[in-house]
């Protein structure tokens, strides 16, 4: 008899741990936008991202292109609805100066890129190339300026040249070179990384010069008003973006930028291989991952003292995983392989951005093709979807739609003594009424029971997709391009106003009800 009510208390804690996943999902709450920029990418003229990646070349006759652009790449991007595109950098940014990129492509002049692998820049890709491509791709672009080693007339005279209609020196030199409209460019970056590769500035001291650059960069040039960034903060760096709220007014800046990777460290060597990793560095790299939540609350309330209306966008214009490049290429060029340690950091730190989206309005993953944490690998003819991709076209739901808060109680996903909550989540109603619950388990080892209370909310059926493999170390190859996609989840079932899902070890789950 005691051993009955033992085994029978042990299958009621083991149901009672096996319920522990709570997510209430607050549907009368919800009125914040998700910005659909919260989901923009970027591409720096850095190892094969725009050459080889984007850029094939227009006398290329083996790949499709136009104009020289992909069209595999195209079609891919316009799929996962990419809202903008940051470009030429990233560091390269401050040691790029646009007039090098206009005109016939014979006459450009070359330049060596210094930053990323010594390599000779021919300048082919410009400012024309660009913006047509992102007209391809039906994508807003983000223009990241040179304040590093460039001049404030460099600058106004680029978004006159771009954006400027009428007569003018600038506006002819564009009609000059074949484009007789403006292209009407929104977003504009005022220097990268100012605190580092864009000039090792002090924080009083870019302020400073943050403020000459945009008084000179007329905020309505264009048919609409410019969107100014401020360079912003590396991860918990607090007290550079408390410096610009103080020193910058409200109304002379759209934008505050910050950057986080998730890295082990800056050190050669240290950061790990891209795809042969332990599962303790699975953990280090998601504990990386999730501090965004704490780096952006922390700037965030920076910014609620000088901006209480929340005027002023944060911009998390570069995020994502940092590893060792693949074996045998370019130190220098940043390319590493993705596997679903990658598709789990996508997904939680999109859940991140949702949850902060009041102030968080635009991000950029980096980067888009064969650099870092890349939606798209490239080989010759070949086009690699990677997981971090598949989440971002899973995820594509929730771009423009308003945010319903959630309630959120997670088992534990432990690692010696360390550990980190099991589950993410987020949700959010689209304009034609539908509900999408995005979900994410990053235990690898254990399926995760999760209660959804529909708190608020009348659903008549549920469906789902679901990004998952057998581990971890999981990725798309050029020999077997399809290992890891999106499939049909079955694992939710809606009864009344709550729903049970079981979510599989190491994956992303989309619900749509």
């Amino acid at each position: 008899m005691k051993k009955q009510l033992l085994t029978i208390s042990l299958v009621g804690l083991s149901l009672l741990a096996a319920a522990q996943n709570k997510v209430t999902i607050n549907a009368g709450d919800g009125k914040t936008i998700i910005n659909k920029h919260i989901y923009g990418h970027f591409a720096e003229h850095l190892g094969r991202c725009i050459y080889d990646g984007f850029y094939v070349g227009e006398n290329n006759k083996t790949i499709p292109n136009k104009n020289g652009v992909r069209l595999d790449v195209v079609d891919a991007l316009k799929k996962m609805k990419i809202p903008n595109l940051r470009w030429p950098g990233g560091c390269f940014a401050d040691t790029y100066h646009w007039k090098d990129g206009i005109g016939p492509k014979a006459k450009r002049p070359s330049i060596v890129n210094t930053w990323w692998g010594g390599v000779t820049e021919n300048n082919s890709f410009g400012t024309h190339d660009f913006l047509n491509m992102c007209e391809l791709l039906g994508t807003e672009p983000y223009l990241a300026g040179n304040v590093g080693s460039g001049t404030v007339q460099d600058l106004t005279e680029w978004v006159q040249y771009v954006n400027f209609e009428k007569n003018s020196p600038m506006s002819n030199l564009r009609q000059q070179n074949g484009r007789a409209t403006p292209w009407n460019v929104k977003y504009w970056g005022v220097g990268n990384e100012a605190w580092g590769c864009g000039g090792n500035m002090k924080p009083e001291y870019y302020a400073n010069i943050y403020r000459q650059y945009s008084t000179f960069m007329n905020p309505q040039v264009g048919k609409e008003k410019i969107f100014r960034i401020a360079s912003g903060a590396s991860s918990d760096d607090f007290n550079w973006t408390e410096t610009l709220m103080k020193n910058i007014p409200v109304s002379m800046v759209e934008g505050v930028a910050m950057h986080h990777y998730s890295t082990f460290g800056w050190d050669p060597g240290v950061k790990g291989s891209a795809t042969d990793f332990t599962e303790a560095q699975y953990f280090r790299t998601m504990q990386q991952a999730l501090k965004m939540d704490e780096f952006i609350q922390k700037h965030s309330a920076i910014m609620d003292k000088y901006d209480p209306q929340k005027k002023v966008a944060l911009v998390v214009d570069e995020w994502g995983a940092w590893y060792e490049v693949e074996p045998g290429t370019n130190p220098g060029f940043l390319y590493q392989q993705n596997t679903m340690r990658d598709a789990i950091l996508a997904g939680a730190t999109l859940n991140i951005f949702h949850k902060h989206a009041e102030r968080v309005r635009m991000a950029n993953l980096a980067q888009a093709i064969n650099v870092l944490q890349a939606v798209i690998l490239t080989k010759g003819e070949k086009l690699i979807l990677t997981p971090t991709y598949h989440v971002l076209e899973m995820y594509n739901v929730h771009q423009d739609a308003t945010l319903l808060p959630i309630d959120i109680k997670s088992d534990d996903y432990e690692v010696g003594k360390d550990k980190l909550p099991a589950v993410s989540a987020s949700a959010s109603r689209d304009k034609a009424g539908k509900v999408h619950v995005s979900l994410v388990n990053l235990n690898p080892n254990k399926p995760q029971e999760i209660t959804v209370n529909l708190k608020g909310l009348t659903a008549k059926a549920v469906t789902g997709r679901i990004l998952t493999s057998a581990k971890i170390q999981d990725h798309n190859t050029f020999e077997n391009l399809t290992k890891i996609k999106p499939a049909v989840f079955n694992g939710a079932k809606l009864n009344g106003d709550e729903l049970t899902v079981t979510l599989p070890a190491v994956s992303v789950v989309v619900l749509e009800m």
